[in-house]
């Protein structure tokens, strides 16, 4: 029987959007490559949704190793790296060395008295002519300022280009990977008995949140269902479904049991 997680990517891949079917495609014809010229090859910063596919088909593969980097653990967005298992020896999700194509920039400043927040960092980022698929994970340190994941090859860029954020002046520089402070991963364990696997439903209970409340931030796109947003609450909800709530974290639907009633009985787990 296949892995709810194969389920739910089987899914997410038939539902997603015109950029994501692009990229997956792309990341098809990388492995490929790789896998006829025995080099190693690796994208651009992808989607959840984008790295997760491609690292589920890949299982499926003889001799092909697919391993998505974002430099720490609960990375979000990734790069694929691919080749031969041969060619990839010792490469897992926890590599970070620059040869993997990724590094780590500290932008320091004083944010004190003006704070600031993730799409702060990514617009001065991007104003400085940069493109979002160069960055990865955004990891906002407080009044310190963040540290930025991105494509080793903007790295020098970054170092001169990225002076201010908001109204703060800021100093950008590489830092090795073992100064970097990852945010702490919090979890809460959640089980719901509800009436229907409506994404409102499930959204309601996971994040602790009235049914309205849910029912509108869907409306608004403010609501994804692996990755992907979704704008109906009426959008059912499938066992091993990641759902992510701007502002609130994310979800993952680990078990559903229908009750002798006709009802569902949810396990999930909170990621705050």
């Amino acid at each position: 029987m296949p892995s709810q997680t194969r389920i739910a990517h089987v899914h997410a891949l038939a539902s997603a959007d015109a950029e994501a079917q692009r990229e997956l495609e792309r990341i098809d014809e990388l492995v490929e490559r790789a896998t006829r010229s025995w080099q190693v090859e690796r994208s651009k910063f992808v989607s959840p949704l984008v790295w997760s596919v491609a690292v589920d088909k890949a299982k499926a593969m003889a001799d092909v190793k697919v391993v998505a980097l974002g430099g720490h653990p609960n990375a979000e967005r990734r790069i694929v790296v691919c080749g031969r298992e041969e060619s990839l020896i010792g490469v897992d999700e926890s590599s970070t060395d620059e040869e993997c194509g990724i590094v780590a920039m500290h932008v320091k400043g004083n944010f004190m008295f003006d704070k600031a927040s993730h799409p702060d960092f990514l617009g001065a980022i991007l104003g400085t002519g940069i493109e979002r698929w160069n960055i990865g994970d955004i990891l906002v340190g407080g009044e310190d300022g963040a540290t930025v994941i991105c494509l080793e090859s903007i790295a020098e860029h970054l170092s001169s280009a990225l002076v201010q954020v908001r109204t703060v002046p800021v100093t950008t520089r590489r830092v090795p990977w073992d100064e970097i402070r990852i945010p702490e991963l919090r979890t809460k364990d959640v089980k719901s008995v509800e009436a229907s696997l409506r994404v409102d439903a499930i959204a309601s209970a996971g994040f602790g949140c009235s049914r309205s409340k849910a029912s509108d931030a869907v409306k608004d796109g403010s609501v994804k269902v692996n990755w992907q947003v979704v704008k109906k609450p009426s959008v059912l909800v499938e066992e091993g479904a990641t759902i992510s709530f701007s502002g609130k974290g994310r979800l993952k639907v680990e078990l559903i049991e229908e009750t002798a009633k006709g009802k569902f009985v949810v396990q999930m787990k909170r990621f705050y």
